[in-house]
């Protein structure tokens, strides 16, 4: 079942942005596994108005309880979801690196999907996306986009077989990008 997230999610929420983020994880709370910035991020999913907050979070719930989630926002509030997250890191971990923006105005972000590991391929993914896709739409957001690895062809073809194009190619935090988006007709 796909349910809007809560606040006691957010351990789950956090380790699912790990396993997604990986070694970026690791770099905000200047570490060297990512396993370490566990705590960063479950205090953030389970505080509203940041962007890794339970409130732009969907999750996958089954009988083993939260085994999926995807992260979204409208592109217009990026710098003010993300500025209490960089200045709690910069405060406690002294992180002061640029971070180019992702996403842009009239775009509706998925900043994070991602499912356990002995869940994967099981279409929990391709629900999630289908399920923040008819969110974005009922909130009046036609237009979603992502960024997925150019070293993640895999990723790359499950969201070309949603509907998602290519429209170009962004650096991220010294990663090479491919941002796709998927349009609707309104």
């Amino acid at each position: 079942m796909i349910r809007q997230a809560k606040p006691d999610d957010a351990a789950a929420i956090a380790s699912l942005i790990i396993l997604a983020m990986d070694s970026l994880a690791a770099k905000f709370v200047a570490g060297k596994d990512p396993e370490e910035a566990v705590p960063l991020f479950e205090r953030f999913a389970a505080l509203p108005a940041n962007q890794y907050s339970y409130e732009n979070t969907l999750v996958y719930e089954d009988g083993a309880g939260v085994s999926g989630i995807i992260s979204a926002y409208d592109g217009a509030d990026l710098e003010l979801l993300r500025a209490p997250f960089l200045a709690y890191i910069s405060h406690k971990y002294g992180f002061r690196e640029h971070i180019e923006h992702e996403t842009q105005a009239g775009e509706y972000y998925i900043d994070c999907v991602s499912v356990a590991p002995g869940k994967q391929g099981k279409g929990i993914g391709k629900e999630l996306i289908r399920a923040l896709i008819a969110h974005a739409l009922s909130i009046n957001k036609p237009l979603v986009g992502l960024l997925v690895s150019k070293e993640n062809p895999k990723a790359e073809k499950l969201y070309a077989s949603l509907g998602f194009q290519t429209v170009n190619e962004k650096e991220f935090m010294g990663g090479n990008y491919l941002h796709m988006q998927y349009k609707t007709l309104v």
